[in-house]
């Protein structure tokens, strides 16, 4: 059964950055969509950014230009590069397939940004 495992989060101020981490267990060379979701608190989760296995990229509205995703076929992982990050920003990110969240949901890496 795939794994998934999210790494990287943490405390930064406004304008500040942070690359996250998604190791699979398994192989996602199958896997035709990854994304990174987002949990504000107190809101539902939401997709930020996709990458297809032959990386192909898509963002929401609101980290565009801001964010980069990226996906590793040979080592199973995929990260999410933050930039310029924003108090919006916090909240709880998770990695997974995409647009039918597959697999058993990690525990998250928690992003806090804040001065």
């Amino acid at each position: 059964q795939v794994q998934l495992v999210e790494s990287g989060g943490g405390l930064v101020q406004p304008g500040g950055s942070l690359r996250l981490a998604c190791a699979v267990s398994g192989s996602i060379r199958s896997i035709g969509v990854l994304a990174w979701y987002r949990q504000a608190p107190g809101k539902q989760r939401e997709v930020v950014a996709t990458i297809t296995a032959v990386g192909s990229r898509q963002y929401d509205d609101s980290v565009k230009g801001r964010f980069t995703i990226s996906r590793d076929n040979a080592k199973n992982t995929m990260h999410l590069q933050m930039n310029n990050l924003r108090p919006e920003d916090t909240g709880v990110y998770f990695c997974n397939a995409f647009p039918r969240s597959t697999f058993s949901w990690g525990q998250g890496t928690q992003v806090t940004v804040s001065s």
